[in-house]
Parts: structure tokens; C-alpha cells; sequence
């Protein structure tokens, strides 16, 4: 038996998956990967963590169905997207990752002029954010010694990592993050790093999404050695993974943040309303757009809950005690831990509960914490339906949060769509896993038979009731703006 193995290294942690010959899926392992919170504003991981949590993920894997290193045919790589680092010719990290939910940088936006901004707009289609990664080499560049190193996103350190330093590249969905890509031309723009002050950065070459870029090395990657066939940004592989390969077609994914993309065919597609024009991908020359929303904060609210206040032992829980009430007694949760995303973009919006009363108990919040995920994908949703000019009658859902029925259903209800789930949760890590069998294979994926899903979920609220719990929490958004 030959394997594909994907390897989703997230925000909170690395996920490696084993498809077989088949393209169905078969071991999985997980490794968690701290974040450091140095400063108010300020996210961090250690590369090395990541590095070490990925080869843990991957032995995992490995062990689940007693496959020996020479059974993988092939790699693929996705990330967590817009988190930087840089590192030298040993692939000893210089500095610290910035993750993509990081801060620190604002400053390097607001010196922006109004010439400059609109600059940037044109070239990249993305509006001037300290999401984006060029934001973070720029406060790098100014406060850390960087010059002549490598740098890239986690694509390409671990990339870099597992060839043993042979290979150094991204692909296109990823360079579509930076704020740096002419997204036209689809290669590095001269004029965006100019205004950002980064001529001097090293950046890695932009091959196609299922491009084979070197083998890896089996000195330093758990024996293996086999060719890396796929990279891409982590929404991306879902979309890809949720066979979402037809313009109009809509997924969701439940991790850290939850991420809406919706494929758009051969064409850019500004938005109007808050909404990020991306790189899906790129095959053969060949490239895939998407629309793109952000809901910064879902699973990390559940963290929160966990490991910030205490009021759950494990994420599991959720579901009995948002079921224990029958609804969250007038209080709502906005989750802004770091500002609002899509289509609200407000770096200043803070986290609010609002709403509580003597009668508010552990439940009401667990309860509200789970509705907030589900207002804020609503809210992107309705920013897409008015951007696109295609139809949204149906959405599928991954990620780990997808486990939870109570959210999914309250999903369906708050949207008035049905939703599916498959039942492999896993789309990330599958669907980079899937693109580097069929490069590696020479196949279209299109082709290749996916399992059913496995559950489906259609709404059941009223409209009225829809639209009167939308009305208050667009109230409760209101009064979370503007804080900081």
C-alpha cells in the first residue's frame, strides 16, 4: 500500500492525514503548537515548536496504520497562512513567528499615505491590513536583524525544513496573503515592497500550487523521502478538499477562526464589502480565484473558555451545556479578542459579553460563546451572497468545531441554509493531500471519488426569529467598535 500524506500545520496546532492509493483517508495524528503572547496585541510561536510539532503529527500518522516510511508516494504541505518568519542557511529560526493574528505592525499601516494605500489596492486587490504578512516583515525589518536571511511563511521554513535547505518556494495562494503579489501578473510586485520598505527581503519563488519542488530529506524527516507535490494556504486546500472545483461553490471552515471561501473561476473578483480577493490555486499555469471572509476568533473563543476562564475542562462539553438551556438569557458574546475581520473590518473592536444578569449562568455563556461563532460566519455569508453574482442555496462545513451538532444546527437555523458536513472533518489536510496524489499520479482530482458526507443539517428557525436575534447581535457588534 503506497500513501499521500497532508500535512495541515494550523494556529493551535499540526495535522497530518494518510490517504491511500484509493484517495481515501487513513491515519491521522495531531500535535499541538503553543502560542506566546508576549505583549497586548502581540502572537507568537517558537519554530522550532512548529517544526517538532509537525514531524510529531506526521509520526502519529504513520503509527495509525503501521506504514513504513518508504510507503509515501507523495507531499503536501498547507499552512496557516499569513504568519512570517525568517531563518538562516542552518533553518535556524532569527526571529520569532508573527502570526497572522499578531498586531504589533499597525503602526507600519498607519504611516501609509493615502497615495500609497490605494497603491497597494490596485496591485495586490487587498486593502492595507496588519493581517496581511508584509505589514509583519516591515515592523521585522525595523526591529530585528534580518538582513540576507531567508524568510517566508510556514509554507516555506518548513519546506525548507523538510528538504534539508534544497528547497525554498511558495505557491500562489500563499503569495496572495503577503500583500506583496501583483495579483494580475502573479509574481512579487516591486512597487508593493518598495512601499513597504522591503526591496532588500528575500522571498521565495512562486511555483504552481502542484508543482513538485524536491524530495525530502529522510535524514531529517522521519525516513521519508519522497517528492513535495502540493502546497497551498490552509483555506485553500478545504476549498479543494470539499471538491469545491465549480465557480459558485461555498465552504466553511471551524478552526482557530472560521474561513468562508467561495470559488469564482478565472477572474478576480473585487469586493464591496469587506470580503478578501484570493488565489485558490494554481495548476498547470492555470489559476483558480476566490472570494474570501475572515471571522478571526471561533474555536479560539472555546479555547478561551477552556483555558482563559476556566468554566470548561475540554471543548467536548459544549455541546451538552449549550443543550442545558434553552437559550442564552438575553446575553451575546463578541468574540474581538483581536478586532473584528469581514465584513466589519475593525482593528479597534474589542470582545464584549452584553446582556448578563443575576440569572446568567456557566451554560448561558458556553451557549453564547457557540451562537457568536455562528453570528459571525452569518455576517460573512450575507458579504459574499452581495459580492457574488451567483446563487448560495447550500455550504459545506469542516474543521474540528463541525463536531459539535448544536453549533452546526444553529448555524443552519441563523443562515436559512442547509449545511453538510463530511464525514471526514479533516478537508484541510486531505485536500492538499489529494492535490499532491493526483500531481504525483498525473490525474484530475475532479475524477476522483470522494466519500459521502456525513451529515447534513437544514434550518429549522423561523424568519422572524432569524431576523429579530440578528437584529440584536448587529447591536451587540455596534458596541464593541472602536474600543481600543
Amino acid at each position: 500500500m503506497k500513501y499521500y500524506l497532508g500535512i495541515d500545520q494550523g494556529t493551535t496546532g499540526t495535522t497530518a492525514v494518510l490517504i491511500d492509493e484509493n484517495f481515501r483517508p487513513a491515519g491521522r495524528g495531531y500535535s499541538e503548537t503553543p502560542r506566546y503572547f508576549p505583549a497586548p496585541g502581540c502572537v507568537e510561536h517558537r519554530a522550532e515548536e512548529v517544526w517538532q510539532g509537525l514531524l510529531a503529527s506526521v509520526r502519529q500518522a504513520l503509527d495509525a496504520v503501521g506504514a513504513d516510511p518508504k510507503d509515501i508516494a507523495a507531499v503536501g504541505l498547507d499552512h496557516e497562512g499569513e504568519s512570517v518568519v525568517c531563518w538562516n542557511d542552518a533553518g535556524t529560526a532569527l526571529t520569532p513567528v508573527i502570526v497572522w493574528q499578531d498586531d504589533r505592525a499597525q503602526d507600519v499601516i498607519s504611516a501609509l499615505t493615502e497615495t500609497e494605500r490605494k497603491r497597494i489596492e490596485t496591485i495586490t486587490y487587498l486593502s492595507p491590513d496588519v493581517y496581511f504578512s508584509a505589514a509583519k516583515y516591515a515592523w521585522l525589518t525595523k526591529n530585528t536583524e534580518i538582513r540576507g536571511a531567508f524568510s517566508g511563511n510556514l509554507d516555506a521554513y518548513l519546506l525548507f525544513r523538510m528538504t534539508n535547505g534544497k528547497s525554498y518556494s511558495t505557491d500562489l495562494s500563499t503569495a496572495s496573503r503577503t500583500q506583496l503579489l501583483d495579483v494580475e501578473t502573479g509574481v512579487w510586485s516591486n512597487e508593493a515592497r518598495d512601499i513597504f520598505g522591503l526591496f532588500d527581503l528575500r522571498l521565495p519563488e512562486i511555483l504552481d500550487s502542484d508543482a513538485c519542488r524536491g524530495r525530502t530529506d529522510p535524514d531529517v524527516f522521519l525516513g521519508i523521502d519522497a517528492p513535495v507535490c502540493a502546497l497551498l494556504n490552509d483555506q485553500q486546500a478545504a476549498l479543494f478538499g470539499q471538491g469545491c472545483f465549480e465557480t459558485g461553490m461555498l465552504k466553511t471552515t471551524y478552526g482557530t477562526g472560521c474561513f468562508m471561501l467561495m470559488n469564482t473561476g478565472e477572474k478576480p473578483v473585487r469586493s464591496a464589502g469587506g470580503l478578501l480577493t484570493t488565489v485558490a490555486w494554481r495548476q498547470g499555469g492555470k489559476t483558480t480565484y476566490a472570494l474570501d471572509g475572515g471571522v478571526y476568533i471561533a474555536g479560539a473563543a472555546v479555547q478561551w473558555l477552556r483555558d482563559g476562564i476556566g468554566i470548561i475542562e475540554d471543548a467536548a462539553e459544549t455541546t451538552a451545556l449549550a443543550e442545558s438551556v434553552r437559550d442564552t438569557n438575553g446575553l451575546y458574546f463578541v468574540p474581538a479578542f483581536t478586532g473584528l475581520a469581514a465584513p466589519h473590518r475593525d482593528p479597534k473592536a474589542a470582545g464584549i459579553m452584553i446582556g448578563i444578569s443575576g440569572g446568567t449562568t456557566r451554560a448561558h455563556i458556553v451557549r453564547a460563546t457557540l451562537e457568536s461563532i455562528a453570528y459571525q460566519v452569518s455576517d460573512v455569508l450575507d458579504a459574499m451572497r452581495k459580492d457574488a453574482v451567483f446563487p448560495v442555496r447550500h455550504m459545506k462545513c469542516d474543521g474540528g468545531a463541525t463536531a459539535n451538532d448544536f453549533l452546526m444546527q444553529f448555524q443552519a437555523d441563523i443562515t436559512g441554509i442547509p449545511l453538510t458536513v463530511p464525514a471526514f472533518r479533516d478537508a484541510t489536510p486531505y485536500g492538499v493531500a489529494l492535490m499532491a496524489g493526483a500531481a504525483r499520479e498525473g490525474i484530475d482530482p475532479t475524477d476522483v471519488s470522494r466519500q459521502a458526507d456525513g451529515k447534513s443539517f437544514t434550518p429549522r428557525m423561523s424568519e422572524d426569529e432569524r431576523l429579530t436575534r440578528r437584529a440584536v447581535w448587529r447591536r451587540a457588534i455596534e458596541r464593541s467598535k472602536g474600543w481600543k
